[in-house]
């Protein structure tokens, strides 16, 4: 799903962030894991969190140098891309966006390094924004998403967990990075604080939203559009909110409770299959719409000016995303 066709203007703003990202993970110096960095931005990617800095930093009285917006763009998908490699590591996967992971191509050690190597990147992209504002929200950010990570592997199988430990987890992993977004295009766009802050809250819940449709994904549609095996994050051992609402039904929840790293791939494509006959999906999808509901409602505050408009319509096409 691509979305800067909504805004044309900002076309060449994102074609200038793709150059950007080539030009950060090509080191000749790190042949090797510059070839796999390409290796996993080829693969290609929505870019939303680019778009959202881009857009937000649009929302100020005065025009803002677009190389600020861009350098911070660049930043922040860095550190997206290094959180995927490391993710891809602990849960050992095969299959990213339909094409192998870094660390089933190159192993785990050159993974864990190509992360780190993005993340290093990001910090070079940020040094050319001097607004101390901004560097904090993302140094506090790439904590928070740290920490998410170590919580998914803490709570691997565990089926006791509360829905309250799951929207923690997913607003460490997910919706924070996507908040930082919008919040460092307030700040650079130099509005006042409490818009900056209402910028970061409407990522914040666009961000939420846009990971518990991931995890809604994982169950509703099949590897093909996927690009991995359907219930891969069931397999995985980790556990989401369309599994909560289907761990009501007692019968299945003490059959999904016997999910281990052994658990055969037939077991799994029953689970699947029970889970989206069970109601679980469409209640998920719910809490997904509430939460896009809330950052709509955040974009009123912004008046009608021309560049809420894009955000409003990025809402309505997350509601309806299946892939």
């Amino acid at each position: 799903m691509k979305f800067n066709f909504l805004y044309p203007s900002i076309q060449k703003d994102i074609d200038e962030i793709e150059n950007e990202l080539k030009l950060a993970v090509s080191d000749a110096d790190a042949e090797t894991i510059s070839e796999a960095a390409l290796h996993l931005l080829t693969a290609g990617g929505k870019r939303i969190r680019p778009m959202f800095v881009c857009l937000t930093s649009r929302l100020g009285d005065e025009d803002v140098d677009p190389s600020l917006s861009r350098s911070a763009a660049t930043a922040i998908e860095l550190i997206h891309m290094a959180s995927i490699v490391h993710d891809d590591v602990v849960d050992d996967a095969s299959l990213r966006r339909g094409r192998p992971t870094i660390k089933s191509i190159w192993g785990n050690h050159i993974a864990m390094y190509t992360g780190d190597f993005l993340f290093a990147k990001s910090l070079e992209y940020m040094t050319r924004v001097k607004n101390e504002k901004a560097h904090l929200l993302l140094s506090q950010v790439t904590v928070e998403l740290a920490v998410g990570e170590i919580e998914q592997i803490k709570d691997k199988y565990n089926f006791e967990q509360s829905v309250r430990s799951y929207l923690r987890r997913i607003k460490r992993k997910t919706a924070l990075l996507i908040a930082a977004s919008c919040g460092l295009g307030g700040i650079i766009a130099d509005l006042p604080e409490k818009l900056d802050d209402k910028l970061y809250l409407f990522g914040y819940y666009v961000g939420m939203a846009f990971q518990i449709t991931d995890d809604i994904l994982d169950f509703s549609q099949d590897e093909k559009k996927l690009g991995k095996p359907a219930g891969e994050d069931l397999s995985q051992g980790n556990v989401t909110l369309p599994v909560f609402f289907a761990m009501q039904d007692p019968l299945l929840r003490k059959r999904i409770e016997r999910v281990t790293e052994t658990t055969s791939k037939e077991e799994i494509d029953y689970l699947v299959e029970a889970i989206r006959s069970s109601g679980a999906i469409e209640k998920s999808e719910q809490v997904a719409t509430d939460y896009l509901n809330k950052a709509a409602g955040i974009l009123d505050e912004f008046g009608h000016r021309k560049e809420v408009k894009p955000l409003r319509q990025i809402i309505k096409m997350l509601d309806k995303r299946d892939y």
